[in-house]
């Protein structure tokens, strides 16, 4: 566990002190306003918005209390050196999701593709996950571009940016295509797959449609480029993409507006992104929560936020690892299993 200076008796994080946090949960409405009054103060805050956009976190960063909430981005985190994780090693074992049901949630979305109704969906699970590190052992000792823990209640891993702002400039970088980095001419691999090709070109239409509501002159800059990640497992490669675009007046100043505008994210839901949203609810078996729902910092105008794939969350003291794959036509089921499975990681090494 954790090991915290001070605060608590013995330095130590009790498991029922979530109940006496002071963390807000905002609303969507709450969390727009808010957003959109600190980003027009310009004020230094961060905030994290749940999959269905109904709660959210939103606190400025000199309040922050790293015994509630710690979040390390590329250009911001507040743990202090005074937080030590443990040193064990790792036991891990997370439990896939029952084959057969699975499938049964991937039919029913590949039935309403070829019907016409989406194009691509992103169907994700739950699975049961014992280890012997607790939530916050995992965020200190993990490695990933974006990282954050709410203090019994979840953490998150991810290599995935869902947009940055730098001012009246907006980038987004959708992730698709999954590979194992050791499987021989892997990048070749996975450049020359037709799914994972056909995949990621659709999220690439989409993001591109979403960032052209907020922003003018929106454009690919550049497209499937690979990037490795590390795991305690190995390595992994994955595709992404970057699109840019110039922000109108309105959503320079109103970023909760942008937010909102956008979510949720492309990426993880699939297109057309109403229907095919309608279409997930119906093939998942649980509530997605904050999984996939995305965090960010906001400091002079500046905007680095995160999808939130690569999750575990905490529920009646068990731990639950959620992920998920993007389904199309031509989705192999049984690729589509091992991809869940393949997924199920910790990037500690």
């Amino acid at each position: 566990m954790c090991i915290f200076a001070k605060r608590y008796t013995k330095g130590v994080v009790p498991t029922d002190t979530i109940q006496n946090s002071l963390m807000k949960i905002y609303t969507k409405e709450e969390a727009r306003t808010t957003i959109n009054e600190l980003r027009m103060a310009n004020k230094e805050f961060v905030f994290i918005i749940s999959y269905d956009q109904t709660q959210a976190y939103i606190t400025e960063v000199s309040d922050m209390d790293h015994h509630d909430i710690m979040m390390a981005f590329p250009h911001f985190q507040n743990i202090p050196h005074t937080v030590q994780p443990t040193h064990n090693p790792i036991e891990w074992h997370a439990t896939p999701p029952d084959r057969s049901q699975y499938e049964q949630s991937i039919n029913l979305v590949k039935k309403n593709i070829k019907a016409g109704n989406s194009y691509l969906a992103n169907l994700t699970c739950q699975m049961p996950l014992h280890t012997n590190l607790s939530l916050c052992d995992i965020f200190l000792r993990s490695h990933a571009r974006y990282r954050c823990w709410v203090r019994d209640h979840f953490t998150c891993f991810s290599p995935e940016t869902f947009i940055r702002i730098d001012h009246e400039i907006i980038h987004s970088y959708p992730m698709k295509g999954t590979i194992d980095a050791t499987t021989p001419n892997a990048r070749q691999i996975l450049l020359d797959s037709s799914k994972e090709a056909a995949e990621h070109a659709t999220i690439v239409d989409l993001i591109r449609n979403d960032l052209s509501q907020v922003a003018e002159q929106v454009e690919v800059s550049r497209y499937r480029y690979i990037e490795q990640l590390t795991t305690h497992r190995g390595k992994l490669l994955q595709s992404s993409s970057e699109i840019t675009g110039k922000l109108s007046p309105h959503y320079q100043q109103h970023l909760g507006d942008l937010l909102f505008k956008l979510l949720p994210a492309g990426s993880i839901t699939g297109a057309p992104k109403p229907k095919t949203t309608d279409i997930i609810r119906e093939a998942e078996k649980y509530e997605r929560g904050f999984y996939t729902g995305i965090m960010g910092h906001h400091a002079d105008g500046k905007v680095d936020s995160a999808v939130m794939i690569r999750f575990i969350d905490q529920e009646d003291g068990r731990m639950y690892y959620k992920a998920g794959g993007g389904i199309t036509s031509r989705s192999n089921n049984e690729d589509e299993y091992q991809e869940v499975i393949e997924k199920i990681y910790v990037p500690i090494y």
